[in-house]
């Protein structure tokens, strides 16, 4: 884990969460396509954007390694279901009228790890993070009472999202190759479903506009290019920063949602909200004050064995 920041991390962190903050504006012109078909481009695009990293970086062989593991496979198997998951929540939320629920799913999910890190891995939780938790399920509590049913789409974006990340801890190769992994375990039900639409005449690739053909194909470079600068980033930035810049995509969403796509903001949502934003507060005032003692432990034991050196 990197105990310091550098600017090449914090300018790929920040273009990555800049990006994503972008993409329900992309999202938002293919509105008229069924969102199973724009999952379908996202994957087949993705591949050789992610392919040409791979060879640039020299890291081919890692890859080779795990299409010959079969417990890889089926690790990176269960990754690419759920991920294929969270894209299709995602793009249904936004040309659905409900990118607000995707804003809130983001905004739930760092706390929604940590919650899962104390269910499943042991992991102890602060009292501040107690709080964070029950107060953000107090706001989806909130908004299931003024609608009458839970926020399906927040739901489901926290959920997917929460369990590929739990999962990708385990899976054995690096980011860009578990990426491209992924994507190629997807390419043939991909091709297939592509297949039958082309040939029910149901497809939206080269039959209908060019303007489609071209956003089709532009589902690769927003889906694998913000990915990979974030793998690439991540490396270089303490986990605390990752914390705090994870806020930059959702509020993004939030902000065109209300603002360009005109999303009513009701009242219940006025009240639910102001109490993710408050547990959100709680939550990385806690992850910070972590991360000082941390490194305030991490001094005090160097100075110590510099202490003890002998002369």
């Amino acid at each position: 884990m990197r105990n310091e920041d550098t600017r090449r991390g914090f300018a790929l962190g920040v273009t990555a969460y800049v990006l994503w903050g972008f993409l329900p504006l992309y999202m938002k012109l293919l509105s008229h396509i069924p969102p199973a078909e724009v999952i379908v481009h996202r994957v087949i695009w993705s591949i050789p954007i992610a392919g040409a990293v791979l060879l640039a970086m020299g890291r081919t062989a890692d890859l080779r390694a795990a299409l010959r593991s079969p417990r890889t496979i089926g690790m990176a198997a269960v990754t690419a279901a759920i991920i294929s998951l969270n894209w299709g929540i995602y793009v249904w939320s936004i040309v659905s009228g409900h990118a607000l629920d995707a804003a809130l799913g983001y905004y739930i999910n760092p706390l929604f790890s940590v919650l899962l890190g104390a269910v499943l891995l042991g992991e102890r939780l602060t009292g501040a993070q107690i709080a964070a938790i029950a107060l953000a399920a107090a706001a989806v509590v909130v908004l299931t009472l003024d609608t009458g049913r839970l926020p399906l789409a927040a739901v489901g974006l926290t959920l997917s999202w929460g369990a590929y990340a739990f999962f990708k801890k385990w899976l054995p190769v690096g980011p860009n190759q578990g990426f491209l992994l992924e994507v190629l375990l997807l390419m043939p039900p991909a091709l297939g479903y592509l297949a039958y639409l082309t040939a029910t005449g149901q497809s939206h690739f080269l039959t209908a506009s060019a303007a489609d053909t071209w956003l089709l194909l532009g589902c690769g470079a927003v889906t694998a290019v913000p990915l990979m600068i974030y793998a690439n980033g991540a490396k270089l930035l303490r986990l605390s920063t990752i914390g705090v810049l994870q806020y930059i995509a959702p509020t993004m969403i939030f902000l065109v949602a209300v603002f360009v796509f005109g999303e009513p903001f009701g009242r219940a949502r006025m009240i639910a909200f102001p109490m993710i934003w408050a547990a959100l507060a709680i939550y990385t005032a806690s992850m910070l004050s972590e991360a000082r003692r941390t490194r305030r432990q991490a001094a005090h034991l160097r100075e110590g064995e510099a202490g003890g050196r002998p002369a």
